[in-house]
């Protein structure tokens, strides 16, 4: 994603039952899960990364899964569906996909700009499946404090869970998924954070 794009936060209903992820999790007992992260890998399988409670991941067998953490996630290996396909061939970014009833996810995405929207609604139809588009939240510029560039680095940094706490994303990644190295995302961030307090204790 490039730094002079026009980003767009979008969340998507699906009712995805040709998901592989969610049969399998199905099939080992899991009903409820938040999908946090999707990384293609090479040679075409995607990694997902799911939080569910830690009791229940205790009780997944291991072989199941690539990886386990300590307080709920656990990564696992499948060829995905069309809509993590979708996401990862546009240059998109997961922000989250939590499934809210038997087949029915709801995705929550970033995506460069609102070509790589339709692009991502147009192959899902194309799919056979249909998309229910439940909110698309452009980047606006506001042009009073900040930059261009460190608005455009806040708002994704935002939108991708990097202010949360525990955080979603880490200064690594983020710095990879925006096309930056770590200490141009750090000087920025600072740049713009501190524009902000200053403002905000000067008004």
């Amino acid at each position: 994603m490039s730094l002079t794009d026009e980003p767009c936060h979008i969340s998507l209903e699906v009712v995805n039952e040709k998901c592989k992820g969610l049969r399998m999790l199905r099939g080992l007992g899991v009903r409820q899960y938040t999908l946090a992260d999707i990384r293609g890998l090479p040679g075409g399988p995607t990694r997902h990364l799911i939080k569910i409670p830690a009791e229940q991941v205790n009780e997944i067998p291991r072989d199941s899964l690539t990886r386990v953490g300590s307080s709920g996630e656990a990564w696992f290996d499948s060829d995905g569906c069309e809509v993590c396909s979708a996401i990862l061939s546009n240059s998109s970014f997961l922000v989250s996909a939590r499934h809210v009833a038997d087949s029915t996810i709801v995705y929550s995405f970033v995506v460069p700009n609102f070509e790589a929207f339709r692009s991502i609604v147009s192959t899902l139809e194309a799919c056979g499946l249909a998309p229910k588009v439940l909110e698309v939240v452009r980047f606006r510029r506001r042009g009073k404090v900040l930059t261009e560039k460190q608005e455009r680095v806040l708002w994704l940094a935002l939108k991708l869970g990097f202010f949360d706490y525990p955080r979603k994303i880490n200064t690594i990644e983020l710095s990879r998924r925006l096309g930056v190295v770590p200490s141009t995302l750090s000087e920025l961030t600072r740049r713009g954070l501190r524009k902000l307090v200053e403002s905000y204790f000067e008004a």
